[in-house]
């Protein structure tokens, strides 16, 4: 069947109309959210509302294939969904050109009302750069489907309404360009706002100083996990699309709630005054599978919760204190929720100042977040933390409860391989097999290597820093030819051995025994 060449070029025109028309709403918005916050814009907005409202089972797919580049998955697939649906708002302005603009403006509907009901919104503000950039999108696509091609006076490909579409067009492509830069550009001033800000720090030394990591709790095995994760490989699974700009002159910590018989608010200068301590952690995320990355061991500098849960008139509930559950609130929003009783027990629960020597990264929480020894991040590990609220667990569920995880959550007894990695193929004879254990607060008693379906053969373990951190162990095995599967297992001084039954992360994180497949010949 032959295409008329006309309704080839209108068609053309229009997709060219609905991606232009798509691209210029998006840059005004990105101008105009610099007016308000980078978080208003559109794509940020409504990304975040997908994340709030995406079945727990899906998310955790997500942060398993995609890891901390989920983010990025998230930000192109609604950008493709917009292209997608710009092309089909052009299509559909060819014959309705007012149908056309009034499905941009109600995709600017859509992005404001995501800006408006996000847990972190500012306000009715926040819904602006959405209107405004839909209000721009539907003017410039009225505009070039005004005068569709074979209409009189327009001509099919060489007349004025070509000319006129084209510069029409490139004025538009240019002057969003130019928008979208700038929007951009100021900003990205807030986060070197908060960079400057970061950079300016000068962690104080602490009171009570981490000692030297032993050389016995680091031995040399290659392909082993180091003790201490480099900063720039320490995992991050949050639900922040953008990274919040915080600085330490416009930050400020609220303690209040029930319990809370002297309320307390504070400045950054005054956590960075009081005592502080340093110590080894271990943190690890509830979506972390058996045997999976999302896990790791830094050097911590901050302050004790529980002496600033004190000094505000909290007492724990086995000493009598109405409130079973400290609520920490972000600042884009996120509410975590920690049993009170773990954060005052005696564990090194802190607000953390610092990572690995230097003042916490932007993308861990800086200029404060709280962690807690033993509870899995969802529970315990707020970044950007500027609200402490002491409730009970009666009368608050947190953003992950109200999503099916569990409301107290203590890290399970695991034990990864990191070597021999799996389908590797070692050579017949001597192969040390080694990776990392944890317990956190428990601490790690044994860990047991298998080969096959023979009997478990005891692991050599490095020496302990704390309970509080992984243990590294190594097994020497004599490799015969062939296919082999190695497990490992591991025992904390509970006397709880992991578990063989396989579950999901869901709703208090995964069990299960890590294994590998190698090849050996």
């Amino acid at each position: 069947m032959r295409i008329h060449r006309a309704t080839v070029v209108r068609s053309a025109r229009a997709t060219l109309s609905g991606l232009l028309s798509g691209y210029a709403a998006l840059a005004v918005a990105e101008l105009a959210s610099a007016a308000v916050r980078p978080e208003a814009g559109p794509v940020t907005a409504v990304g975040g509302a997908a994340v709030d409202r995406t079945p727990p089972a899906l998310k955790d797919w997500a942060i398993r294939h995609f890891g901390s580049d989920d983010k990025l998955v998230l930000r192109l697939g609604i950008l493709a969904v917009l292209a997608l649906t710009a092309v089909a708002l052009g299509l559909l302005a060819l014959r309705h050109r007012r149908s056309g603009s009034l499905g941009v403006l109600l995709f600017g509907v859509v992005g404001g009302t995501a800006a408006v009901t996000r847990p972190d919104s500012g306000g009715p503000a926040d819904a602006l750069p959405s209107l405004v950039g839909a209000l721009a999108g539907a003017a410039l696509l009225s505009a070039l489907s005004g005068r569709p091609a074979g209409a009189p006076g327009a001509g099919t490909g060489a007349g004025p309404g070509r000319r006129r579409f084209l510069l029409t067009a490139g004025g538009a492509a240019v002057a969003a360009t130019a928008a979208g830069a700038l929007g951009r550009l100021l900003n990205s001033s807030r986060g070197q706002d908060a960079a400057a800000s970061r950079a300016a720090v000068r962690l104080p030394a602490p009171a009570s100083p981490a000692p030297a990591v032993a050389r016995g709790a680091s031995p040399r095995i290659p392909g082993i996990s180091p003790f201490t994760t480099p900063t720039a490989d320490f995992y991050r699974v949050d639900t922040a699309l953008v990274v919040p700009a915080v600085t330490t002159d416009g930050w400020r910590l609220r303690v209040h709630g029930k319990g809370v018989t002297r309320p307390r608010t504070y400045g950054y200068a005054d956590l960075l005054g009081r005592r502080l301590i340093e110590r080894d952690i271990t943190l690890t995320c509830v979506s972390n599978e058996v045997g999976g990355p999302y896990v790791g061991t830094a050097r911590w500098l901050g302050v004790p919760l529980a002496d600033l849960l004190r000094e505000a008139g909290v007492r724990p509930p086995s000493q009598g204190g109405p409130a079973d559950q400290l609520v920490a609130r972000s600042v884009d929003g996120m509410t975590l929720g920690t049993p009170v009783e773990a954060v005052m027990d005696g564990r090194d629960a802190m607000l953390a100042v610092g990572m690995n020597g230097e003042p916490l990264p932007l993308a861990h929480g800086f200029p404060i977040r709280m962690l807690v020894p033993g509870l899995y991040g969802y529970v315990s590990g707020c970044k950007w933390i500027e609200d402490i609220e002491l409730t009970t667990f009666a009368a608050y569920d947190p953003y992950w409860v109200r999503r099916k995880w569990a409301r107290e959550a203590p890290v399970k007894t695991q034990a990864r391989i990191d070597t021999p990695k799996p389908f590797a193929r070692p050579a017949p004879g001597a192969v040390t097999v080694a990776g990392v254990a944890w317990a956190q607060h428990r601490g790690v008693d044994r860990v047991e290597v298998r080969v096959d379906d023979g009997p478990w053969e005891a692991a050599d373990l490095a020496a302990e820093a704390t309970a509080d951190t992984w243990r590294q162990w190594s097994y020497r095995w004599q490799a015969a030819p062939g296919g082999h599967t190695l497990t490992v297992r591991a025992t904390d001084r509970s006397g709880t051995t992991q578990t063989e039954e396989r579950t999901p992360t869901i709703p208090d994180g995964a069990s299960g025994r890590h294994s590998v497949v190698v090849s050996v010949g």
